[in-house]
């Protein structure tokens, strides 16, 4: 299985991003290229050895022409369609404007339709976060694992002023996501790499087991007087298809709360970071049937779920206790239908991979089209199928 680990022990941004995807071997000229097919003006991707605090690293330069505009989210996806991405890229390029969208959305209080890119919508921004996701493709990654994230201190300026770091995109992005202190009054981490980790990383966390086979280290713009501002990227493979990590179990028993009110409870704790919440009928005791809410989550998401069972139900008690859970490497991909692209995950098993279309994907497809959701299914599913064939 193929692992990508991101050490962000300086912080990420875009830039740094594709230093280390560059200095790891992915060709720049394909990066290149796919950000060229957007057609912003006269831009290039420019790559050359720093040092930073004595160590050797690649900082990928974007060059183009000054400019004032400012773009909505639909000029940027509009970009990307026309593109020659491949489809894969093309979604994980916009999955990741969707999300910084909707961060900047939520800070300034706005939609997602009507929010307004400020350093974001600039060329360097997009060809950032455009090159990093053909990058991050081309890897061909089956997990990507990273460091908590230092955000740095201080303040910094943007569009609307001077703010505190983290910048407040910043972090709206990294909620959920494990911060590590630093004393470096700088912006560590910027809304653009908040962005990329925070859509494409299944786990944060320590160097997970691995055999290292290619290591690249990516340079921020600034050399820093007590540590050196890069991030690494450890590419390497792990024998054994099952992963293993450890999260938190949450337990309730419920005699005397109506259905409703459980209804009610269980997307509000899917929405608080939940890994899954679900029923099971129990008995208690004087032979009152009851219900036994379970709740499956990270650690830094338990307090936050323990609050919620003790505001919207009845309980008095919430059991807790740390589980070991296996589970199978997958891999996000896209297949294409006779109605348009289908995002699915691979599960890697010993005897070769298992395909599961999306339902949210394949549901948006059979209303858009009119068409039985069983039949969008069973066409992601030949479309894999061929795909597999062509392969081999």
């Amino acid at each position: 299985m193929k692992t990508v680990y991101l050490d962000c022990f300086s912080g990420i941004s875009g830039d740094m991003m594709l230093g280390a995807l560059v200095d790891a071997g992915v060709p720049l000229d394909a990066i290149r290229a796919g950000v060229a097919s957007l057609g912003l003006t006269n831009c290039d991707l420019v790559a050359h050895e720093v040092k930073r605090r004595g160590f050797r690293a690649t900082k990928v330069d974007v060059q183009h022409e000054p400019e004032h505009a400012h773009r909505h989210l639909h000029h940027i996806t509009d970009m990307i369609d026309h593109s020659d991405l491949t489809a894969s890229q093309k979604h994980l390029a916009k999955q990741i404007f969707q999300r910084l969208a909707e961060a900047e959305a939520k800070v300034h209080g706005t939609t997602v339709q009507r929010v307004h890119f400020h350093e974001v919508g600039a060329v360097d921004s997009i060809a950032d976060i455009v090159g990093a996701a053909i990058g991050i493709d081309l890897l061909g990654a089956d997990r990507i694992e990273c460091s908590p994230i230092p955000t740095g201190s201080g303040s910094v300026k943007i569009a609307h002023g001077l703010v505190s770091v983290p910048a407040p995109a910043t972090a709206e992005l990294l909620q959920g996501i494990p911060l590590a202190p630093s004393s470096i009054e700088s912006e560590l981490t910027t809304p653009t790499g908040a962005a990329i980790v925070s859509t494409v990383v299944d786990r944060f966390g320590p160097l997970p087991p691995m055999r290292i086979e290619r290591i690249g280290y990516g340079a921020g713009s600034r050399d820093f007087e007590t540590q050196a501002n890069l991030v690494r990227l450890v590419i390497g493979h792990s024998d054994d298809a099952v992963l293993q990590d450890q999260v938190w179990m949450l337990e309730t028993n419920l005699d005397d709360q109506s259905g409703e009110l459980i209804g009610h409870t269980l997307p509000l704790l899917m929405d608080a970071g939940a890994l899954d919440a679900y029923t099971t009928a129990i008995q208690m005791k004087k032979n009152r049937p009851a219900v036994m809410i379970s709740v499956l989550c990270e650690a830094e998401h338990a307090e936050a779920l323990t609050q919620i069972l003790f505001r919207e139900t009845t309980t008095l008690g919430v059991r807790r206790w740390p589980v070991t859970r296996h589970k199978l490497a997958r891999q996000a991909i896209t297949v294409d239908t006779p109605w348009g692209p289908v995002q699915g995950k691979l599960a890697m098993l010993d005897d070769g991979p298992r395909f599961s279309p999306e339902y949210e994907a394949c549901r948006a497809v059979a209303i858009a089209h009119q068409v039985p959701l069983q039949q969008v299914y069973q066409a992601a599913h030949r479309a894999y199928a061929r795909s597999g064939a062509q392969e081999r």
